[in-house]
This record gives C-alpha cells, structure tokens and sequence, in this order.
C-alpha cells in the first residue's frame, strides 16, 4: 500500500504553526504594533494569560494577527528589572541565556518594551510567562550576559512559550 499526505493538513518538522486574528480589545495593548510582543486579556489568571508576537494589523478591522507557535524566536527588547519597589523599579540583573521573560505590563517600562525579567509587575501581580532567552546568533552567543545590575533594556533572542505548552 503506498502511502500518501493527507491533503486535509500540512506537517513540518518545526510542528504547527499557530496565527489568530485577536480583536483590539482583547489585548493588554488596545494599539497594537508588528513585531511587538502580546498578551491576550485573561479572565482571572494573568499568570497563564497566551502570549506571543504580533505579526500584522488590520486597522479596519481592528484585530491584530498574532504569532501563537510555541518555541517561535524572534528578536526583543528585553528590560531587566528584577523586582520593584512601589511602582518604581528597584532591582536589575544581568540576561543570560535560557533566563525566563515574562509579559510586563508595568507603566514603568520604556516606550515600546513590554518584556521583563520580573515574575511581578510593579504593583506586585504576577506576570505572563512570555518565554525563555535565547542567542539570536552565534556573534550574539558571545555577548552573554547582558546587561548589569543597573537599568537597561537588551536586545535578545525570545523563544516564546506560545499556545499549547
């Protein structure tokens, strides 16, 4: 018997693509922006809210298609901010590989960056667990750790949690 793909869906060895239109509203950022990262609106558990990377807008539409796939990598701005005190920041660490970056929606963030290494936003609520740092390249590689114990934002390679894990 030979055998044959289904036409009915496609495989890949990277396993399944996930893209979603989400509306606006739903978001933790109603003016979304391609290649921004995104949390969709949780209903009680921020701590699981689905996370992933803005891929296109459809202003007439008011979604934003966003990039769900699990173990994805895309380049962001990641700021490493540890802890705050109040709303203020207080404490800061350098990035290294493989350290956890979480969805932080603190108004303390700098335009344009919404990652953090802080598992608490500046009003002490959990944050969404984005994913995990990776190296871009192996120039990139080189450059670890990132960043010290004072404030600043890191360019990093983010393999985001995604849907389904």
């Amino acid at each position: 018997m030979t055998e044959a793909i289904n036409s009915e869906y496609e495989g890949s060895s990277e396993g399944a693509v996930r893209h979603w239109e989400i509306p606006y509203a739903r978001l933790e950022d109603a003016t979304p922006t391609p290649s921004n990262p995104a949390a969709v609106l949780a209903v009680g558990d921020d701590e699981n809210q689905i996370c992933g990377t803005i891929l296109s807008i459809d202003a007439g539409d008011s979604v934003a298609i966003i990039d769900f796939t699990a173990s994805m990598v895309y380049r962001q701005p990641v700021r490493n901010v540890l802890t705050y005190s109040g709303e203020a920041e207080n404490t800061f660490g350098a990035i290294d590989i493989g350290h956890e970056v979480y969805y932080d929606r603190s108004p303390t963030m700098p335009a344009g960056v919404y990652l953090s290494t802080s598992p608490l936003d500046n009003l002490g609520a959990t944050t969404s667990k984005f994913g995990h740092v990776v190296p871009l390249t192996d120039a990139d590689r080189a450059l670890y750790p990132k960043g010290a114990a004072t404030a600043s934002t890191q360019t990093c390679g983010v393999m985001q949690r995604g849907a389904g894990s």
